[in-house]
């Protein structure tokens, strides 16, 4: 999945993909592990899937408190 298509979801969203694709590397770890994963490419591509959902969550996390907290002083031009 795109970065650009991650970044559309919401916050609950990512959080239900991020266990999802938690779960399919776990899987693929023990597959890989036993040697039964046909194309072991696959474990590289949902690990980095997951860092690019984890990513994403903490950049909305990140923006969301910037807003609560509101701009800071002397940050005025």
């Amino acid at each position: 999945m795109k970065a650009v298509e991650l970044r559309e979801m919401t916050l609950e969203e990512l959080r239900i993909r991020e266990s999802e694709l938690a779960e399919e590397l776990a899987r693929m770890r023990i597959q890989l592990s036993i040697k039964r994963l046909d194309n072991p490419r696959q474990a590289k591509t949902a690990k980095r899937d997951l860092a690019r959902v984890k990513t994403i969550i903490d950049e909305k996390l990140r923006a969301a408190a910037d807003v609560q907290q509101g701009p800071e002083p002397g940050a005025e031009g």
